[in-house]
């Protein structure tokens, strides 16, 4: 795979796969809209990179894309919106940068016959668990529109394995974690109010479970999918590391340095699953995968991170209802 177009790429997963990519010795494309959650500078140092290309444009843009993809090995599809909460009320750009803009790139990877096209996606897609984890076989029973936006754009991606034999894997993670992550998300949003000074929310009473994996950790299972998985075949990607959010809080705390006097607690979201649990069993036996990662070490890392660049998410803490970018569908001129 020695030329790669990763969608999504200036992202907060995205731009940690393409410096992987770039330190193997791929050369890489990265299309990004640059909407709130992608910037240039979680690209860094790559940026600067001979073998890295960078296109602001959007997936849906399907003479773009054409462009693109005919000029590569392989397709690596992070591109999504991706905030539960957004969701709720931006739903239709959900569904159609999420299903339209993968039909748009799995189309051309249809025509221009790329070796591989490796599909991101989310424990999500499988719904709530009470007890039990999922495997890559369980019933796709999404109960908010962000998930549901994922779990069809799964289906779409492995009906072009099955219909046109094109090369599609699906990787559904757990919850990503780690440096450079925007704001929104429970992590990054809990450190950055505490570092501040600020108190922070817990939904309910915190007893929500989520399983949290490090980026990088995500990134290697991404990158094993990408060079040795199947053809047609799903693969999740776990981190091993159950929590509540309860549980996660007290950690929050004490890497931040303060205590439960900073945590309050609200009436709980809609349609806020209590549990998300998967087997990860299979990319493990198959492709060798293990986690890297112990929790309290990532946590610790990615703390430091905010703590030592005030800079990079200070300006990003922004208006919960602001307005979702709107789809643009022209591309750059002379592309």
């Amino acid at each position: 795979m020695d030329r790669v177009l990763v969608t999504g790429g200036a992202g907060f997963i995205g731009s940690h796969f393409v410096k992987r990519l770039l330190k193997a010795g791929s050369e890489v494309t990265v299309l990004d809209a640059l909407t709130y959650a992608g910037h240039r500078e979680n690209l860094g140092d790559a940026m600067l990179s001979p073998k890295l290309t960078f296109v602001e444009g959007n997936i849906l843009n399907d003479q773009l894309v054409d462009h693109l993809v005919q000029r590569h090995d392989a397709v690596v599809h992070f591109a999504a919106e991706s905030h539960v909460d957004r969701s709720f009320f931006a739903a239709g750009t959900f569904l159609t940068t999420n299903v339209l803009g993968t039909h748009t790139l799995l189309d051309a990877a249809r025509r221009f016959s790329v070796e591989r096209f490796v599909h991101v996606s989310t424990d999500e897609v499988y719904g709530p668990l009470v007890t039990g984890s999922a495997t890559e076989q369980a019933p796709l029973l999404p109960t908010v529109p962000y998930a549901a936006s994922k779990a069809a754009s799964d289906l779409v991606a492995l009906s072009y394995f099955h219909t046109y034999g094109v090369p599609v894997c699906v990787t559904r993670s757990s919850n990503n974690y780690g440096p450079a992550q925007h704001p929104e998300k429970i992590i990054p949003l809990f450190v950055t109010n505490l570092l501040k000074g600020k108190g922070v929310s817990l939904h309910g009473r915190g007893e929500h479970v989520r399983n949290w994996l490090h980026v990088e950790d995500n990134c290697q299972g991404i990158e094993l999918v990408l060079r040795g998985g199947t053809s047609g075949e799903v693969y999740n990607i776990g981190g091993g590391t159950d929590l509540t959010n309860l549980k996660l809080t007290e950690l929050l705390l004490g890497e931040c340095g303060a205590g439960w006097a900073s945590v309050g607690y609200v009436a709980d979201r809609r349609s806020n699953d209590i549990r998300y649990a998967m087997d990860w069993s299979k990319i493990a036996d198959s492709l060798g995968y293990q986690p890297a990662r112990a929790l309290e070490d990532g946590l610790a890392e990615t703390v430091d991170w905010y703590r030592r660049n005030p800079d990079r998410w200070a300006p990003l803490l922004r208006n919960p209802t602001a307005p979702t970018a709107q789809v643009r569908l022209l591309a750059k001129p002379g592309i």
